[in-house]
């Protein structure tokens, strides 16, 4: 049986309580019967990854990593699948196009093309809105006209994210 991917995106730092909220997400999130996938770096992608593999129905694949570079040695030491990509930043579209849900968490550029890509892929997106970032800046928002009257998803933390992600798209 396949299970749902939730790509959890965001900066390779941020505040403590950021990190937090994001440590929350990735454990919430494989508890509620997800897997998860990041750009497996440092900040939100380590701190979503910790979390999942602290997770309670945790298991071995739950975390995947896709990377922008060759080497799988650059991924965090809480991912279970290694991908390395060799596609720079473009790597973001198939981190995006992999996963059945996107979950925002704070972030710079590479989290708003993150966002976008989503948004145009037709994904639905979770911005959690914690003060911090561009999920924080985008939360309850429309990009554009495209998707009607649809609007990125606003969380203010890890528990609402899970509830949202169990909405729209259930595990």
């Amino acid at each position: 049986m396949r299970r749902n991917v939730a790509a959890v995106v965001g900066g390779s730092d941020g505040s403590a309580a950021l990190l937090a909220e994001a440590e929350a997400v990735g454990r919430g999130l494989v508890d509620a019967g997800y897997r998860i996938a990041t750009g497996g770096g440092s900040g939100v992608m380590e701190a979503a990854s910790r979390g999942a593999r602290r997770a309670t129905a945790y298991r071995e694949g739950d975390v995947i990593a896709i990377l922008p570079g060759v080497d799988a040695e650059a991924a965090n030491a809480y991912a279970d699948i290694v991908l390395p990509t060799g596609l720079g930043h473009a790597r973001n579209g198939v981190l995006v196009c992999s996963a059945d849900v996107v979950v925002a968490i704070g972030g710079g550029a590479g989290t708003l093309s993150e966002i976008a890509l989503a948004w145009v892929h037709g994904k639905p997106v979770i911005c959690l809105d914690r003060g911090e970032g561009w999920s924080a800046e985008l939360s309850g928002r429309a990009l554009d006209a495209r998707r009607g009257d649809a609007v990125l998803h606003r969380a203010e933390d890890a528990d609402a994210v899970i509830r949202l992600a169990r909405a729209v798209c259930p595990p």
